[in-house]
Formats: C-alpha cells, sequence, structure tokens
C-alpha cells in the first residue's frame, strides 16, 4: 500500500468513525438533545454534535492504530509459528479465552445480587456474532485462510481497544465507542484487500511500461 491509499483509508476511517460516533451518541441521548433544541439552546446543541463527532474521530483513530497493529503482530505470528494452520489454532484459543473472560470478569465486576451470569454473555455474544458475519464476508471476498485472523481482529482487537468503557460501564459510552469500534474496524479490514489488489495492478502496470 502507498502513501497515497494510506491517506485515503485514514481520512476516509477518520470520517465513517465521526459520523457513526455522532449518530450513536445522539440516538443514545436523542431525548436530551431534542429538548435542547425547543428549549432554544442551539448553540449548546451544535456544541454537543461537534463534540460527538470528534469523540468518534478520536475512536476511529484509536481503531485504525489497533488495525496497523494487528496487521504488525499477525505477520510476526507467521513467522513465529512457521504456519498460517498453527497460528489460526492459536487465535482460536485466544478468541476463546477473551470471549469467557470478559463475560467472567464483567460479571465479578458489576454483577448485583441474583442476577444472572447469562446478562454478561449478549455482549460478547453479539460482538462474536458481527466478528463472523464480516469474517466471512471477509472469506468470500478473499480466500478462507483470511476468515480466523479477520474474526481475530475483529473479536479480540476489538475487545482491547473498548476496555477504557468496559472498565466503568458506562452504557452510554459502551454503545458509542462500541458501535463506532466496530463499524470502522470492518470497514479496514474490508477495504483493505481492495487498495492493496489496486496498488498491485498499478504496480504491474508500471512494470510493464
Amino acid at each position: 500500500m502507498n502513501i497515497r491509499k494510506w491517506l485515503s483509508l485514514f481520512f476516509t476511517t477518520l470520517i465513517i468513525g465521526g459520523a457513526v460516533g455522532l449518530v450513536v451518541g445522539y440516538l443514545v441521548e436523542w431525548r436530551s438533545y431534542t429538548d435542547a433544541i425547543f428549549d432554544g439552546k442551539v448553540v449548546s446543541f451544535m456544541i454537543s454534535l461537534a463534540t460527538l463527532f470528534g469523540t468518534g474521530c478520536l475512536f476511529s483513530i484509536l481503531s485504525q492504530m489497533g488495525f496497523f497493529a494487528y496487521l504488525t503482530v499477525h505477520r510476526i505470528g507467521l513467522g513465529m509459528f512457521g504456519s498460517a494452520s498453527l497460528w489460526s489454532k492459536v487465535q482460536i484459543v485466544l478468541i476463546v479465552f477473551i470471549f469467557f473472560d470478559l463475560v467472567y470478569f464483567r460479571y465479578q465486576a458489576f454483577a448485583t445480587e441474583h442476577q444472572s451470569v447469562l446478562a454478561y454473555f449478549i455482549l460478547p455474544a453479539a460482538l462474536l456474532v458481527v466478528s463472523m458475519l464480516t469474517a466471512l464476508w471477509k472469506k468470500k471476498e478473499t480466500n478462507h485462510y483470511a476468515f480466523v485472523p479477520t474474526l481475530f481482529f475483529m473479536f479480540v482487537v476489538t475487545v482491547i481497544e473498548w476496555l477504557p468503557v468496559l472498565k466503568p460501564n458506562d452504557l452510554r459510552w459502551i454503545w458509542i465507542m462500541g458501535v463506532t469500534l466496530i463499524t470502522c474496524n470492518a470497514y479496514q479490514v474490508l477495504i483493505l484487500h481492495r487498495l492493496i489488489h489496486k496498488t498491485d495492478e498499478r504496480t504491474k502496470e508500471q512494470k510493464a511500461l
């Protein structure tokens, strides 16, 4: 990937993150924002929207950092374990480990008396379903070797990026940050092979000249 493609990916992801953060943030507290409009607090309303957009942009940058960090870790993993098959098995084990850690530690930290542990399966299960759908899409557009790395990135890396709001258990920010991260991560992983393919084609054309 050349610099132009990377900058295009960066700014596109940035705008997507800002837009998603704005929309989800508004929907989470739509009543308070609607009341602000009816009360004539237009300036305050616009500042709030700008803040949500800026926050979404920050989350998108975090998503991009995680994405490029995983690309590095993925190459290291392939070299360390010697084969894509063994590295995939290691990633599957880590996915299972993170899934149950996310359930167990959140249950231990936030469960009220008589609250069932099943309630704490909802968030990781929903993330896993989205991750699997994204991985299946990636597999369809590329090859079957892309399934596990995509699943790992979408689940494990998203959880790591999500930790700042998962620990305080602030439901508002869990929604805003979670949806923004998932959207940005899915966009990056699904667009990457197209950018690389275009770059490879251009390189071949230049060599032909």
